[in-house]
């Protein structure tokens, strides 16, 4: 713990939204190089109570993005909750925001209590609609090729279910059964999203799916070797891993998968700010 204390120590819910351009990943580097997690202790530290660690409910590679990140941390004070919130946001460097403070039970583990993790990828087909190349370079992938998207999106119905995800695993040393809810390529907004949802989630995983169905966009793997390659659980059988800047953290879930509420929530963070009062306590 450190700095100052008005009160006794109580744990809090944030939900965080950061660009992760210029971070080194969530976690704190022992070598020092920039992180989402030293970003928002270094704001606590500027605060005049103590505080603990920052833990996340998922640790973010190199330039990804999060909409909704949950963490959690013990602080303190007697501060409310949108007042934390505030005084946070007025310590932090503009490419992280504090979108919400809850208070929570003293056992509340941001990634332990979690039921379930959602990402979204971003692409974009730019061959003659070259619109957003330069202002949204690090935020979306640009796709220069035309995409066989009907069969990318037969493709995705192979990642759905639970099974060993070994063929999408890079450094995992745990295990590799994994249960995947959801996974939909849809045509928003002029772009392709990639809508990944499951109990857990290998390290690069999202990426090696998005990887694995631009193969398959651009007719070098078809639908059928995608369902082998999974059943081969060998890391050569699937694609190489899309790059990071077009992956999203969107959403922690707390109570059992419900995609209708998942719907609404990823609605609420991307379609309009939420009201006040609107958004669901965690915990």
């Amino acid at each position: 713990m450190s700095g100052g204390s008005d009160g006794p120590p109580r744990r809090v819910a944030l939900t965080v939204e950061f660009d992760g351009t210029g971070f080194r990943g969530w976690q704190r580097q022992a070598t020092g190089e920039r992180t989402v997690q030293g970003a928002i202790e270094a704001a606590l530290d500027a605060l005049p109570w103590s505080h603990g660690t920052v833990h996340a409910a998922g640790r973010t590679d190199a330039g990804v993005h999060a909409l909704a990140m949950v963490a959690h941390v013990d602080v303190g004070t007697t501060v409310a909750d949108e007042r934390l919130r505030l005084a946070l946001n007025a310590h932090l460097p503009p490419d992280v925001a504090v979108l919400a403070v809850a208070t929570v039970a003293p056992d509340f583990e941001a990634q332990f209590s979690c039921r379930y993790r959602r990402y979204l990828y971003r692409a974009r087909v730019v061959r003659g609609r070259p619109r957003g190349l330069a202002l949204d370079r690090k935020r979306v992938l640009m796709v220069h090729r035309a995409l066989e998207l009907e069969a990318m999106q037969e493709a995705t119905a192979a990642f759905v279910g639970r099974r060993d995800f070994s063929t999408l695993a890079t450094q995992e040393t745990r295990t590799r059964v994994r249960t995947v809810h959801l996974c939909e390529l849809r045509e928003e907004r002029g772009e392709l999203h990639l809508h990944v949802a499951a109990d857990g989630f290998l390290r690069g995983m999202v990426r090696a799916i998005q990887g694995t169905l631009l193969r398959v966009g651009h007719g070098t793997t078809t639908v059928a070797e995608v369902h082998r390659a999974l059943e081969a659980r060998d890391r050569r059988r699937a694609g190489p891993a899309a790059p990071p800047h077009g992956l999203y953290f969107a959403e922690a879930g707390y109570r059992p998968w419900d995609r209708a509420v998942s719907e609404r929530a990823l609605a609420d963070l991307t379609d309009a700010p939420p009201r006040s009062g609107e958004r669901e306590r965690v915990g």
